[in-house]
């Protein structure tokens, strides 16, 4: 099986101080243990990126770089993604969906993917399953 990840629980796992990072921080390795698939796209490793970069430091994004990414299938967003995720923006009209999340939901319905390592109550709103 294939789980999504999402920039809420990257952060989460990278940032000691947020909220959930406990339960980021005991799921993370289950997903290897469990030989569970991991995915994601490269607009979720930016807004990770730049979040870790802005709030924790660059320490965070070597973390981020070096211990966390190696585990996880990057799918780079390419033109047809992209529209795909701006038409769907756009359609929908809510403010609280980034174009980031757009993208993720257009990737894991592509990929038929239904479960996401996430803490973004967007995941559940919009049909897919969230972990933990």
């Amino acid at each position: 099986m294939t789980t999504f990840v999402d920039s809420s629980a990257l952060f989460a796992l990278l940032d000691a101080d947020d909220v959930n990072h406990a339960p980021a921080a005991r799921t993370f390795p289950s997903f290897a243990t469990d030989g569970e698939a991991l995915l994601t796209h490269s607009y979720v490793v930016l807004e990770s990126t730049a979040l870790a970069q802005h709030r924790i430091g660059l320490d965070a994004v070597r973390a981020l770089v070096d211990d966390v990414l190696p585990a996880v299938d990057v799918q780079w967003v390419d033109e047809e993604l992209h529209q795909a995720a701006t038409a769907a923006l756009l359609a929908a009209g809510q403010r609280g969906v980034s174009l980031v999340d757009w993208a993720s939901f257009e990737l894991m319905r592509r990929r038929g993917v239904i479960r996401a390592f996430t803490f973004d109550t967007q995941f559940a709103a919009h049909g897919f399953r969230p972990v933990p």
